[in-house]
């Protein structure tokens, strides 16, 4: 029944989106909706079952020297998604408020809309400090509005310690919970999150294997 009205759904959605867009900026959510208006027609279909535990295939990097966004890490992307740097003013109400959460600052927006999901690969780097990954994903989820039920595991990032975390919070253009996570890792230049969100649980089950192959490869660049 659910997925019969997805597309009914969606499609309200993405004319909500213009009122929302309007009348209350950009947030985690609409950005993530924002692809709905977006979607070209046609595009490939999204893969949205069995994908817990898999690692998509390679199709790029980014966070190296001459790459889209200049990271303190390198990892592998998913074949289709498109990244893009992020500029931040956190000293504007709007940067300080979208662009800063938990002491970490947005740098890079990857998209996944040309693979045929709805939803990004956000990089977040802080300061240099003493903190470690858990602190960072506790701080960060501590400005997270909402969140719930909220897990955090040790694990690793290729070959970095990393500290990741699994949590749900509500989505205001569907009014339902859904799934996001993150993982952490110390670099010699700060604190580097990646995050993945999605348009809803379905969409986020169906990108993990992207946010997979990003952690299993990731390298300090």
């Amino acid at each position: 029944m659910r997925n019969a009205v997805r597309g009914p759904v969606r499609g309200v959605v993405a004319a909500a989106l213009l009122a929302t867009l309007v009348l209350a900026g950009c947030s985690s959510a609409s950005q993530d909706a924002g692809a709905v208006a977006e979607k070209p027609a046609g595009g490939k279909p999204s893969q949205k079952a069995g994908t817990a535990g898999k690692t998509a295939a390679k199709g790029g990097t980014v966070g190296g020297s001459g790459s889209a966004c200049p990271l303190p890490v390198t990892f592998d992307l998913a074949a289709s998604w498109k990244p893009k740097a992020v500029d931040v003013d956190p000293d504007s109400e709007l940067g300080a408020a979208l662009g800063v959460q938990g002491q970490v600052t947005m740098v890079c927006e990857i998209d996944a809309k040309p693979a045929g999901n709805i939803g990004y690969l956000r990089v977040w780097q802080g300061k240099k400090s003493d903190r470690t990954p858990r602190q960072v994903l506790e701080a960060f989820i501590a400005d997270e509005d909402g969140a719930g039920k909220v897990t955090y595991t040790e694990s690793r990032a290729g070959g970095l310690a990393a500290a990741e975390v699994g949590y749900t919070v509500r989505s205001k253009l569907l009014d339902e919970l859904k799934k996001e996570r993150a993982f952490a890792v110390a670099t010699p230049d700060g604190p580097v999150v990646v995050h993945l969100g999605g348009m809803d649980s379905e969409e986020h089950e169906a990108m993990l294997p992207a946010y997979e192959l990003a952690k299993k490869s990731l390298r300090l660049g």
